[in-house]
């Protein structure tokens, strides 16, 4: 078993310090470089930022459409609110080559399971099966 699976932190420690020294042209054992690994946890890094937009999105859609599922409610302002939250987080890590990535209707299919049933004894009024939204619309000026 190699460090990558038993002590990942010392791993990328080492790793790290072995990149830098060969950026700055020493010489480094290449076997000691972990090259698919070091692949795998480049890709893994970029994947994370994908998945914290779904799920900044994700929030953003249950909130709004609680809002408009109980528009009497006296949360609405609250769900409002948090919803431009999610959507301001979502819009400062966005970056364009993400959008191939990012599976809105997915999303969107995933936050109407996610509202409730009821909410203080009444049931919500209905809210379109397919997302109504784009990412332009979303992660752009619209909305």
């Amino acid at each position: 078993m190699s460090e990558y699976d038993t002590d990942i932190l010392t791993w990328s420690e080492h790793q790290a310090e072995l990149l830098r020294r060969r950026a700055a042209r020493e010489l480094v054992n290449d076997t000691e470089l972990d090259w698919p690994n070091i692949a795998e946890e480049i890709e893994a890094v970029g994947q994370s930022q994908v998945d914290q937009i779904e799920s900044w999105l994700f929030q953003m859609a249950v909130h709004l459409l609680k809002a408009e599922a109980w528009p009497l409610s006296l949360a609405v302002p609250h769900w409002q609110g948090e919803a431009r939250g999610f959507r301001a987080q979502a819009r400062r890590k966005y970056r364009g080559s993400m959008a191939q990535k990012i599976d809105l209707p997915g999303i969107y299919a995933a936050a109407l399971q996610a509202i409730p049933d009821r909410m203080d004894d009444t049931p919500p009024l209905p809210v379109p099966d397919a997302c109504p939204w784009t990412l332009d619309g979303l992660i752009g000026d619209e909305l």
